[in-house]
């Protein structure tokens, strides 16, 4: 007990590395807003892609279904080492400088090439799996929705602009949060590539001094931002199914009144007298 308590536990290796490991959980921050942000845009567009009508749209149609299938399943961890491998090698001599260095070796708003590449491969990788979240809530809308948009006018692109998209996000709210905080734990994995976040701080602390208390930190670090948002989510999943239940006892209301007639007697009753 007493080793687990100064290894794990130690709040003075804690305290002296502290700035060190703000300063590397900010970097955390930074990649979850950034790889949030851009992978909801990607969903959101891939979601409408698969979503579009005709035959001629078939082929974008069928990308974007291998694409949101392939990304699914391959790991986080290999995208960012082919994304990183890929993009250097491709600005560089070896690669035949396919591509500036602007772009192969990003270090855009002053960030470094690292941290770029975590932002590409979690925009890769979860916009996939927010595709088929966006996909759920744009199937949830009743059809109905889009007749009523079309007989008005409505080309298919502005009754999803306007009518389908805006009701489905409001409906994946949650499950979009849920992936959020997958993603903002999955930031952890871009430390391989020498990003200095919060993991790689840690990490650090445990080799020079072989002590764990600085992963410790990191990861309370992380409960800090993770729990409360895992409870927000709890909360506008209690709120949704209390709307829904509200709207349809509210239906059954009306179908009740819209069956019983006037004078409170039941539908087809004989003349007693």
């Amino acid at each position: 007990m007493n080793f687990i308590r100064q290894y794990y536990f130690d709040f003075g290796v804690m305290s002296d590395n502290l700035s060190d490991l703000m300063a590397g959980f900010w970097i955390t921050i930074k990649l979850s807003i950034f790889g949030g942000v851009l992978s909801l845009i990607w969903g959101l567009a891939l979601a409408v892609i698969r979503q579009l009508p005709g035959r001629a749209t078939a082929p974008l149609r069928w990308l974007s279904i291998g694409y949101i299938d392939a990304f699914r399943g391959i790991p986080l961890l290999i995208v960012l080492l082919l994304v990183s491998g890929g993009l250097s090698s491709l600005s560089s001599p070896i690669g035949g400088d396919v591509i500036p260095d602007f772009i192969g070796k990003p270090t855009w708003l002053g960030e470094t090439s690292p941290f770029w590449y975590g932002v590409i491969s979690l925009t890769i990788t979860y916009g996939a799996y927010m595709a088929e979240v966006y996909r759920a809530g744009i199937e949830a809308v009743p059809n109905g929705q889009m007749e009523a948009a079309r007989s008005i006018g409505m080309s298919h692109g502005q009754a999803m602009r306007f009518v389908i998209v805006p009701q489905a996000v409001r409906k994946v709210i949650p499950p979009l949060l849920n992936d959020f905080i997958a993603l903002m734990k999955d930031t952890s994995l871009v430390s391989i590539l020498g990003l200095a976040d919060v993991v790689y701080v840690g990490r650090q602390i445990q080799s020079d001094i072989f002590n764990g208390s600085g992963l410790v930190a990191g990861a309370i670090l992380f409960l800090i931002v993770t729990i409360p948002l895992a409870r927000l989510v709890d909360y506008l999943i209690a709120r949704e199914q209390r709307r829904t239940k509200r709207s349809g006892e509210s239906n059954d209301s009306d179908q009740l009144e819209e069956t019983q007639p006037a004078g409170g007697l039941p539908p087809n009753s004989g003349d007693l007298s």
